[in-house]
């Protein structure tokens, strides 16, 4: 089984696509919002990948991810989601050796813009870039299982 440790900021400005490495294109469909089995369907690119993820602990909680077929990833989100109801952009920004994954929302969610940093424990603490606001780790609001419920920004 693996960790999924991880803080969450919302963004303030868009200075950190020009520092990119790279970005890529995702959509997610979410079979179950279920906060103790979270059963999301992702896109990225030409990929697909299965995910299942546990109940958070603060900033930490169980995930296991597998590829799948992306006819198979579409057809699942058709039939049993709806469809896709989270599309987005995401970059990589490396900041003082740290990868951060910062995404832009589409569609419904445009306008949202969120920075995560993956630890390896809870208890490190990364130097923040000038684009990261406030900390929104553990505000159920801004996972992505509730966005998909959701239209619009949390506010």
């Amino acid at each position: 089984m693996a960790k999924e440790i991880e803080r969450k900021f919302l963004v303030t400005n868009t200075s950190f696509i020009s520092k990119a490495e790279s970005s890529t294109n995702i959509r997610q469909a979410y079979i179950s919002t279920n906060p103790d089995s979270t059963v999301r369907l992702r896109i990225k690119d030409s990929q697909a990948y299965m995910t299942v993820k546990g109940r958070n602990n603060g900033a930490e909680r169980d995930e296991w991810e597998f590829s799948i077929p992306y006819s198979d990833a579409c057809e699942m989100a058709r039939k049993l989601c709806g469809g896709f109801s989270i599309d987005k952009t995401r970059y990589i920004v490396d900041h003082e050796g740290w990868k951060w994954e910062i995404d832009v929302f589409h569609g419904r969610h445009e306008g949202l813009i969120v920075a995560e940093i993956e630890l390896p424990s809870a208890e490190c603490q990364p130097p923040l870039p000038k684009f990261i606001g406030i900390e929104v780790t553990g505000d159920a609001r801004y996972y992505n299982s509730m966005l998909s419920l959701n239209a619009g920004i949390p506010v």
